[in-house]
């Protein structure tokens, strides 16, 4: 998966799996970020709209409506969503975008 934004792009693994209850982080990379940017990440699960979770320019945020937290590295080139112990309902399309 790779979503372009204006002179921005991000990449993301097109697809990971994990089992119920094991934590897992969903790393995207934006090699072309700058100072300014932010990395948001959304979700969208199965007959529903997007869901905003958070952004993050750098440095890490608690996520409270997946259990998880937001990191970007401090260089801002990478970032990761981590899920603590996500659940079925869990299960979405997750995507980072950066502006």
């Amino acid at each position: 998966l790779a979503v372009a934004s204006g002179r921005a792009q991000v990449h993301q693994e097109p697809s990971l799996e994990t089992t119920e209850g094991t934590s897992i982080n969903i790393t995207c990379s934006h090699p072309r970020k700058q100072i300014e940017d932010y990395i948001h990440f959304y979700r969208h699960l199965p007959g529903r709209a997007p869901e905003f979770l958070a952004l993050a320019a750098r440095g890490s945020k608690d996520v409270p409506a997946i259990a998880g937290k937001l990191s970007v590295s401090e260089d801002g080139r990478s970032s990761a969503l981590w899920l603590a112990g996500p659940r079925r309902g869990d299960a979405a399309v997750y995507y980072c975008a950066l502006g």
